[in-house]
């Protein structure tokens, strides 16, 4: 029996650190996407935060993170122990290690603050997003986390349900985007003075397709591994759903973009996959195939109704952070109270439209008004403090001239074939 049970634990391990490897790759999805979609002036600038993302997000969930997060419950509210994953952690019950687990955790913290990165790029202070990053992945993220996922956490003893996190990844990330880009503003150009929206063109749109592949593919771990099991007999079903949905929310915007502009829209498509993705990535163990379809086919209509609602509101959002994580997280969260099938969650819990009742919904709802309000408001207010430390828009010349040498002193793209001759430079100051 022994040996069954380290056989099961060995596996269950190899599959956890696999599938965060993909979710960590999923980083890379982010940086190409970002790039892709932003001006060719301001690429190496969406390369530094995303290293920013990984090193600053691992180390702090690390130090703090993960313990306020996960560590022993006080009051349901926050974790208390797992500093330096240090202290008293016997509560978490898995067949895998706690640095195993740790590591899987480590990951999404990491793809939580990339999803804020995008909105404020082409204007945000290094230094101020380095402070940002550390605020999100330090307490913003672990404390919501604590909430529905930890053990006692008092959403999640409400009966909350958030497989993956379309809540508490998606949609906290993405109103923490929104509260970030509307307090920035917008980059100088994009709105003209009457207020209508100005297009600025993708430095690179395979680029952009690449990394929202690239997404895709890790969304396989994200929504998989999060059955922190090898064995789980859920996974084929998980990752035929995510599929899908985010099949569903491509099609949907190739189709709605054609109507609604005459021309398949190549940004909102590839939103439009990526809305889908997010949106079914709380319920992706507990709907149907049909279910799932539909819930990436109406994420994709949102998504163009939010992007073009933003645009109205004279707010910028360069990659459409808001529209693919927060609306299509939000309706992703509620729509586990809509479709989950019998007994999927829990025995004697199903969605509405299985005959739940609103109980379940109800209780998703609050969830993740909740959620958004707080990634909302200690957005806002950590920028703020931080405002009074260091400035949060880089200059109006380093915008115009662009943030990769304003800031970081290099081009994406240099122009030069040969090399540069430092002791002339230095001879020429």
């Amino acid at each position: 029996m022994d040996a069954i049970q380290q056989l099961s634990s060995g596996l269950d391990t190899i599959w956890v650190v696999l599938t965060a490897a993909m979710i960590l790759l999923m980083e890379g999805g982010f940086a190409l996407l970002e790039a892709g979609f932003v001006r060719q002036k301001n690429a190496v600038s969406i390369i530094m935060k995303v290293f920013v993302d990984i090193a600053f997000g691992a180390l702090v969930f690390y130090f703090i993170g993960f313990a306020l997060m996960y560590g022993k419950d006080v009051g349901g509210f926050i974790g208390t122990t797992g500093f330096f994953m240090g202290g008293d952690l016997t509560h978490i019950q898995l067949t895998i290690s706690h640095e195993t687990y740790w590591l899987f955790q480590c990951a999404f913290v990491i793809a939580v603050i990339s999803i804020v990165s995008g909105a404020v790029a082409e204007r945000i202070n290094f230094r101020a997003y380095i402070l940002y990053t550390i605020a999100m992945t330090g307490i913003i993220y672990p404390v919501a986390g604590h909430w529905v996922w930890a053990v006692n956490g008092w959403l999640g003893k409400l009966g909350m349900v958030d497989f993956a996190g379309s809540a508490v990844i998606h949609a906290l990330g993405g109103f923490s985007a929104l509260a970030a880009a509307m307090i920035i503003g917008p980059r100088i150009g994009k709105f003209s003075a009457n207020g209508t929206a100005n297009i600025v063109p993708p430095s690179n749109l395979p680029l952009a397709s690449v990394g929202a592949f690239i997404l895709w593919f890790g969304w396989f771990g994200f929504n998989s591994g999060s059955t922190l099991s090898a064995t789980n007999s859920s996974i084929g079903h998980i990752a035929v759903t995510t599929m899908l949905a985010a099949a569903a929310g491509s099609a949907t915007c190739i189709l709605f973009t054609m109507m609604r502009y005459r021309k398949a829209d190549p940004p909102m498509v590839i939103n439009g996959a990526l809305a889908g993705l997010v949106g079914i990535t709380a319920g992706c163990a507990f709907v149907s195939n049909a279910a799932a379809i539909l819930i990436g086919a109406i994420c994709g209509i949102a998504m163009v109704y939010a992007t073009e609602f933003l645009e109205a509101r004279r707010i910028d959002d360069p990659v459409g952070a808001f529209p693919v994580h927060g609306i299509s997280g939000s309706i992703g969260t509620l729509a586990v109270g809509l479709f989950a099938k019998p007994d999927a969650i829990r025995e004697g819990t199903a969605g509405l439209f299985y005959g739940g009742g609103f109980e379940l919904l109800g209780v998703q709802a609050l969830g993740l008004v909740v959620i958004c309000i707080w990634g909302f408001i200690l957005t806002w207010g950590f920028l703020k403090v931080i405002k009074l430390v260091t400035p949060l828009r880089v200059s109006r010349d380093e915008e115009l001239v662009g943030l990769d040498v304003g800031i970081h002193g290099v081009p994406a793209y240099s122009q030069e074939d040969g090399f540069l001759d430092l002791g002339q430079l230095k001879s020429e100051k």
